[in-house]
């Protein structure tokens, strides 16, 4: 039998609460960590109104997962996969205890990962790509060169960021909010038939 430490919830300071799906009102706990900060629920509810409520067999990555805010409501509301990226040990501890809570592991994958490394090597593209890094750290600038390798031709990418953004690549923001000092964007990849209009001009902009 294995010791109870191997099984033990890692000591948690924050809350976080499914909005939708199939685990709906579950809450689940997280660890304290710097930079941590779970997408809050009005603003997933906003996101996932955007995307649809249904996102039966889609593939959806959370390369800065934190808290599975975002890939977790995502597999809640029937993804197909959802794969997790985190580095933080505890953090990522955390995500393992919750995903095993939700008896989500068949459709849920944990990488204790660097988020970079994963997005210059992974050979998978994926349909919903969720980019919340930490803030001021260059992130955005870095990853962008590799987000054709995650994202599929029609693929959606969800960003939140410390400031309003119309694009990054070949992606273009069609709707976006912001929350407190948080801005929130839906990208979709910019038609290179189309002149590429301002998000502001965009149907749904708000």
């Amino acid at each position: 039998m294995k010791p109870a430490a191997a099984t033990r919830r890692p000591a948690a300071s924050g809350r976080l609460r499914i909005v939708g799906g199939e685990w709906r009102r579950r809450v689940l706990s997280f660890p304290d960590a710097e930079g941590l900060r779970p997408t809050p629920d009005r603003v997933r509810e906003t996101l996932f109104n955007w995307l649809g409520q249904d996102l039966s067999g889609l593939a959806c990555l959370d390369l800065f997962a934190g808290s599975g805010a975002l890939g977790l409501e995502a597999a809640s509301r029937g993804a197909g996969k959802v794969v997790l990226v985190e580095r933080n040990p505890r953090v990522a501890d955390a995500l393992d205890s919750n995903i095993r809570l939700l008896q989500g592991a068949g459709r849920v994958e944990l990488l204790r990962q660097d988020a970079l490394k994963f997005a210059s090597s992974s050979p998978r593209a994926f349909d919903v790509v969720f980019l919340d890094p930490p803030y001021r750290q260059g992130w955005l600038d870095r990853l962008t060169p590799f987000l054709p390798r995650l994202l599929k031709t029609d693929g959606a990418l969800y960003v939140e960021a410390e400031e309003a953004l119309a694009s990054l690549g070949e992606w273009v923001t069609v709707r976006s909010g912001q929350a407190g000092q948080v801005y929130y964007h839906l990208m979709r990849r910019e038609d290179p038939q189309d002149a590429g209009p301002s998000s502001s001009d965009l149907p749904g902009h708000v």
